[in-house]
């Protein structure tokens, strides 16, 4: 009887969703020609693809053509953060054999590198906020799992909120200590929240383990999601670089725009960093880097030979005809909306993925995505009638990276809203600092006035 109660109930709602579309449909008509009519930068972009200006920033900068003589010329994508070229800094702390993540964190969130001193200071304040408040995990994380673990990241960081003794000001003392807090968490919020998952969604078992206030954050991750915590020190320094190359990507950024919109409003910090969240786990954002492993899967379950270039390039032909895969039409991991001829975070990962494929016997697999990197644009050009400049992005091979080093598919993108907290948080508190009004562009009203009809006569 409960059974049939409950079907009536789904089946009642599911005719009333149809009746409501309906009304949307009837009145829906924002055509694509209405943009071009009132000069309406959709999607905030130009006419020729290039993002329309609505701040400044010390921040980051991503370069990735010239306009010479209004048009776009394409250059090699150029990514620094306060000024550094991400090469330069990688290539820093790697040559001391050393961590990095927290000194990038430090020079986001401060505008400044910094000395030996300083970052040690830095990672004992990190160290001191590793641990989540008294029963978050069994409270905020166990009782109510998330099958996504970004909407769990999002929910848990909006009830650290209840757990500040000074959660409403906005003084940028107190913003940057909230952005530490946050940065140190995080990695701890992530992997409770997948252990609840495993719990509740897989029927498998679960283990919690306590951060090391001793480690890096790259270490304490891999410890954190290893059932034996164990882990190379070459495996901690490759997720360290990983952390770097996502932890910023310049003001125009869906996420980063989102934590600089509600900052704008004089919101908290929690509710900024989870809007932030919310936006990174789009599939169109930071939720690509599952959707190009899940599409790589594809592939190898659909193409007889893999190393056939033909077979792939035929079944990218599908793909983009919208007739394989998700059917989206998309090739995910290729293109971007700033670089053309490459994307450096893309450069520097598949160096490192085809060192580590090599040494974990995923040649293979570095091989496919070698292959769709080189044939996409060939096959777009194809499919749509014009050549376009197009390069693989930091999510081609980062899925690949994340599979080697044995980190579940789930906790892909949540590894980069860890990672991009610092980004996040230097963006807030440059808005509060420097921005001085609420983000409010115009939209384009259409709509016709209609004549009211009392309820009777409707």
């Amino acid at each position: 009887m409960i059974n049939e109660d409950v079907k009536l109930i789904e089946d009642t709602e599911k005719k009333f969703i149809k009746k409501f579309r309906a009304n949307f449909d009837e009145i829906n008509n924002i055509t694509p020609e209405l943009y071009s009519k009132y000069g309406v930068k959709k999607g905030l972009r130009n006419s020729d693809g290039t993002g329309v200006l609505a701040g400044i920033t010390n921040i980051s900068n991503v370069h990735g053509y010239l306009v010479n003589e209004g048009e776009k010329e394409p250059i090699e994508g150029r990514l620094t953060y306060r000024g550094y070229n991400i090469y330069d800094l990688i290539e820093g702390f790697h040559s001391e054999n050393r961590f990095g993540f927290e000194e990038i964190a430090y020079l986001l969130m401060s505008g400044k590198l910094p000395n030996k001193k300083e970052l040690e200071e830095f990672q004992s304040v990190i160290a001191a906020e590793r641990n989540l408040p008294n029963n978050f995990t069994e409270d905020m994380i166990m009782k109510a799992p998330s099958k996504n673990l970004m909407n769990k990241l999002a929910s848990a960081t909006l009830n650290l909120y209840s757990y500040d003794p000074n959660p409403d000001d906005t003084s940028i003392e107190n913003i940057m200590r909230q952005g530490i807090s946050l940065f140190s968490k995080m990695p701890i919020i992530m992997s409770h929240a997948y252990q609840a998952k495993r719990r509740y969604y897989d029927n498998t078992s679960m283990y919690l383990h306590l951060p090391d206030g001793s480690k890096t954050t790259a270490e304490n991750i891999l410890n954190l999601i290893r059932a034996d915590e164990t882990y190379s020190d070459d495996e901690a320094k490759l997720l360290d670089m990983c952390l770097v190359i996502h932890a910023e990507h310049g003001g125009g950024n869906n996420s980063a725009f989102t934590a600089r919109v509600t900052s704008s409003s004089g919101t908290d910090t929690y509710s900024a960093i989870a809007a932030a969240i919310c936006s990174l786990k789009g599939h169109k954002h930071g939720g690509a880097n599952h959707k190009v492993i899940e599409m790589y899967d594809n592939i190898r379950e659909n193409v007889k030979d893999c190393s056939n270039e033909k077979e792939v390039y035929d079944y990218l032909i599908k793909i983009l005809r919208k007739e394989a895969n998700d059917k989206s039409g998309l090739i995910y991991g290729m293109g971007h909306a700033v670089y053309t001829l490459s994307d450096p975070r893309a450069v520097v990962l598949k160096r490192y993925a085809k060192k580590l494929a090599a040494k974990t016997g995923y040649d293979e697999h570095f091989a496919l995505l070698d292959l769709i990197e080189k044939l996409t644009p060939v096959a777009y050009a194809e499919v749509k009638g014009y050549e376009k400049t197009m390069c693989s992005n930091v999510d081609m091979y980062s899925g690949l990276v994340y599979r080697m080093l044995n980190i579940p598919d789930e906790m892909y993108t949540p590894l980069f809203a860890t990672a991009r907290i610092a980004g996040w948080m230097a963006h807030r508190i440059e808005e509060v600092a420097t921005g001085g009004k609420i983000i409010r562009p115009a939209y384009k009203p259409i709509q016709k006035k209609i004549q009211y009809i009392s309820m009777s006569e409707r």
